[in-house]
């Protein structure tokens, strides 16, 4: 039966209406999948829900009451961000009358006496002390000028909860700094009234479980300490190799012995954990990286496992030496037989601001910062030059050919 011309041209506008509303509705998360299988089978119903997570594409800056507080993080000991400090601080201070932290360490910079302008703003400044001083719910914005390390130590002063966190471009590397200065006041303004993207970028919660002695008179308090990018547990001055036992939800998954484990969120991806080997994972994707560095087997590859599992990281009962663990490059410490370290995802992520959006940002981070798939272009053919020989050409090439083969009798 042929279908006639009303019926084609009906079916193939119905066939564009759902694609046009595909691309609308599409989400940067997987389809949710459905709950039954065949006429019987299904998903049983549980309440329990250990995290849910919203579409990234929908993700965006919104304030409910309008930002009065602003810290202010730059790289310390680098006198080139130090005119961009004064402008940024002597901006936010007299044309927008915010209260600015910064660190005291900061003011102690003793090149900061020759910007004249900046001792009118110097006194209404707000100082603090990292480690001593306690910022939780006094701040409502975060300013970073530097590279990545800035982002870093905005995320180990939150402990908690997280202020959106804006990073100026001023540093060596920047992946994680998307905003370039030039204008700063513009960008500023739009994220303040609201208008901008978000990146939830997950951390871990990292929780550190001495052992006790027998009488238990020598327990020691658990230490919780929350990264960005990663944990890594390492031989430490050792020549032994490490034995590490490694477990996931309880039970035992493997013995890593090498040089070390890195377990990195997406956003530790790109760091560590790619020179060691692993994949680069977008920060939208809700993952914990296990990355082996430098083991002794050709077939310990990285593996990716879901963000809500809980891995243990102890040394294995036959270990040689001690295993040393540091959190995203800080706080190393050894750890002995009968310690333990636990690793899941954190409920509080640090949500970075788009300069574009979750996509475009990441990406021209992978092209700018690590020149990913950045080759010399393929020239392209000639047809006419290839395929076109002059008569002489093909003469010359069948008198040079001679067949040795020898001949049928």
């Amino acid at each position: 039966m042929k279908m006639d011309s009303k019926a084609k041209h009906k079916q193939g506008t119905s066939r564009e209406t759902e694609e046009e509303e595909d691309r609308r509705t599409r989400s940067l998360n997987a389809p949710s999948p459905i709950q039954q299988f065949g006429p019987c089978g299904r998903i049983m119903k549980n309440s329990a829900m250990v995290m849910q997570i919203q579409d990234p594409a929908s993700q965006r800056l919104t304030w409910y009451k309008p930002p009065l507080t602003v810290l202010v993080i730059k790289k310390v000991h680098d006198a080139t961000i130090l005119a961009p400090f004064v402008q940024l601080v002597h901006w936010l201070v007299h044309d927008k009358s915010m209260v600015v932290f910064v660190e005291a360490a900061v003011l102690d910079d003793t090149l900061l006496k020759e910007y004249g302008d900046f001792s009118s703003v110097r006194e209404r400044l707000m100082t603090f002390r990292a480690g001593t001083d306690d910022l939780t719910d006094k701040i409502d914005f975060i300013i970073c000028l530097g590279g990545d390390g800035t982002l870093l130590h905005a995320s180990s002063l939150f402990q908690q909860s997280v202020p959106p966190v804006m990073a100026f471009h001023l540093g060596s590397l920047g992946f994680l700094t998307p905003f370039e200065f030039n204008n700063f006041q513009d960008q500023v303004m739009n994220v303040l009234e609201g208008h901008a993207a978000l990146t939830l970028r997950s951390r871990l919660q990292c929780v550190v479980l001495r052992k006790t002695t027998e009488d238990g008179k020598d327990k020691k308090k658990p230490t919780t300490i929350l990264v960005l990018n990663e944990v890594v547990v390492d031989r430490g001055p050792s020549p032994y190799l490490s034995n590490i036992d490694l477990f996931l939800d309880g039970k035992h998954i493997t013995s890593v012995q090498g040089d070390g484990l890195i377990v990195s969120t997406p956003t530790g991806s790109t760091a560590y954990a790619v020179a060691a080997g692993a994949s680069m994972i977008h920060p939208s994707v809700p993952a914990i990286m296990v990355t082996p560095i430098c083991p002794h087997s050709l077939s310990f590859r990285p593996i990716v496992v879901p963000a809500g599992v809980e891995l243990k990281i102890a040394l294995s009962p036959d270990a040689r030496n001690a295993m040393w663990v540091s959190f995203d490059g800080r706080n190393r410490q050894a750890l002995q037989h009968g310690d333990s370290l636990y690793v899941t995802t954190s409920v509080y992520p640090v949500p970075s601001i788009c300069a574009q959006d979750q996509i475009s940002d990441w990406f021209d981070s992978l092209a700018e910062c690590l020149h990913w798939n950045v080759r010399k272009k393929q020239k392209q053919i000639d047809e006419l030059s290839d395929l076109t020989l002059s008569s002489d050409t093909l003469e010359e090439l069948d008198a040079n050919h001679h067949d040795d083969r020898p001949t049928d009798t």
